[in-house]
């Protein structure tokens, strides 16, 4: 029973010595002295900033990518500690000591050095020669450009790194075709290079360039299995179900699994807020939730809003005021109502807030119950930060003399009355449209068909509508607006915008 005791235990290995020695060189070119120059080089100014990002769980977007190549980098900040403060403002600023210089850099140093190796079996793959895989190989291990970006903060070495590992993976599956098809290696190999496919887009674009090569051969060879005639209608649809499920199917899943696990990470309010829509800002910590938290999801008195052009043309632009003031006299000798000036700003910013307030009541907060706002309702329109009314009267443009100032009423205690009551109609061409971020709706509407209310003045008896002018050509400039914000008027109920 105990008879293999007295038999000596042999294990046999075979170990491909030039693989081992192209691994070895392979690391030993890119981690040597990993962490010199211990300042920023290149692109490390670009990439760092997002590492920065992921470290203190700030929310951002990179438009020249998908996110799974700056996870990468990320992690090995994360490995080596990194609390993501640095100043990643120019090129050639030293490391603070808080930075892990060498685990920052380790990651893409080893996809390089992990390149080498496989660079040398994709041509045995190939049934090449020894010599010709070697020589590969040895291009690869002294190629100054591929050393040189392997041993900084880059994403061209693990971009290359998926790249070769797709290619691989597939010829690996492919040679498994001819010999042992379904099983465990077949699998692995078909499996990976979805994988591999995936990892490769979801670093940069520019992968989708191997994801298609991938494609081409191995539709080329599933139209060599439906040709074939030794095998039965059944095993060609399961060889193409699984080609379709490891090519197709678990690409797009892992792709869409980056920016949801992105997404995951990064839940702390950032500079890249004002692309996102309102309800997704809202729900960053430390962003617009701070402004909607406790409010209400129907609009009612004392709501914080925003009010945008519904037409966005030339560009969406958003009710905007600040602190700066209509000059007394205008250039050309017109003088001015001097009210604060209230314009059309193309993007996000916390100067665009309105508060909904009861023209009856002292209050600026919600009531409780809330009190919803209804068409034809009478508001008044606080501005968030400013505290003052949104306010229109007889007063010409700053550029359209034919049309009339829009401001917010300043009480220079002058026989000019303020005239900051408005009322919501529905319309069919309606300029400034009030929302809160939410996916459900948030004003009734007469049906679902019916559009978003207007915003229209009653000054007295005659009632006007107020109507946004957005020109190309002629931005506000110089002592009337610096800021370059589009105009904001107000036109007879009828007349062309």
């Amino acid at each position: 029973m105990w008879g293999f005791l007295k038999r000596p235990v042999v294990v046999t290995a075979d170990i491909n010595l030039s693989l081992v020695a192209l691994t070895g060189m392979g690391l030993l070119s890119r981690l040597w002295r990993l962490t010199y120059p211990r300042a920023v080089v290149f692109d490390e100014v670009y990439y760092g900033q997002y590492i920065s990002f992921y470290m203190k769980r700030i929310f951002f977007l990179d438009d020249s990518g998908p996110p799974f190549g700056h996870m990468v980098l990320a992690l090995g900040g994360y490995l080596g500690g990194f609390d993501g403060n640095f100043l990643w403002n120019r090129i050639g600023a030293e490391y603070s000591s808080n930075v892990p210089v060498w685990s920052l850099r380790l990651l893409p140093a080893l996809a390089g050095a992990l390149s080498v190796p496989m660079a040398y079996q994709i041509v045995l793959e190939l049934h090449f020669s020894h010599c010709a895989a070697m020589g590969a190989a040895l291009l690869m291990l002294i190629e100054n450009a591929l050393i040189t970006q392997s041993r900084l903060m880059l994403l061209e070495s693990v971009l290359i790194f998926f790249n070769l590992l797709a290619v691989l993976s597939y010829l690996k599956f492919f040679n498994c075709q001819k010999h042992s098809p379904f099983s465990l290696s077949w699998w692995f190999w078909l499996t990976l290079t979805g994988v591999a496919c995936s990892c490769a887009v979801g670093i940069k674009y520019m992968g989708v360039f191997t994801y298609v090569l991938v494609l081409g051969v191995a539709a080329v060879h599933a139209w060599h299995l439906i040709g074939d005639q030794t095998l039965s209608n059944v095993c060609v649809f399961c060889h193409l179900l699984a080609r379709a499920v490891a090519l197709l199917v678990i690409p797009v899943v892992l792709y869409l699994l980056f920016f949801y696990v992105h997404l995951i990470l990064l839940f702390r309010s950032g500079p890249h807020d004002q692309i996102m829509s309102s309800a997704f800002q809202a729900s960053l910590e430390g962003g617009l939730a701070r402004i909607t938290q406790g409010q209400p999801l129907e609009v009612a008195f004392g709501s914080q809003v925003t009010l945008r052009n519904v037409f966005g043309k030339p560009v969406p632009c958003w009710l905007h005021s600040h602190q700066d003031t209509y000059p007394m006299i205008y250039e050309n000798g017109r003088g001015s109502s001097h009210q604060q000036q209230v314009t059309c700003y193309p993007f996000k910013d916390v100067n665009n807030w309105w508060i909904v307030k009861d023209p009856r009541r002292h209050q600026l907060v919600v009531s409780s119950p809330p009190r919803p706002v209804r068409h034809g309702d009478m508001v008044q329109l606080v501005h968030g930060l400013t505290t003052r009314s949104l306010n229109t009267h007889d007063v010409a443009a700053p550029l359209s003399p034919h049309s009339q100032e829009v401001s917010c009423y300043i009480d220079y205690n002058i026989s000019m009355p303020a005239q900051n009551l408005w009322r919501l109609l529905p319309t069919g061409f309606s300029a400034f449209c009030l929302r809160r971020p939410s996916p459900v709706s948030l004003l009734d509407r007469v049906s679902t068909m019916s559009p978003w209310p207007a915003l229209t003045a009653k000054p007295g008896n005659c009632e006007q509508r107020i109507r946004h002018r957005c020109l190309e050509d002629h931005p506000l400039r110089g002592p009337l607006c610096a800021r370059e914000h589009f105009r904001c008027l107000k036109a007879e109920w009828g007349s062309p915008p």
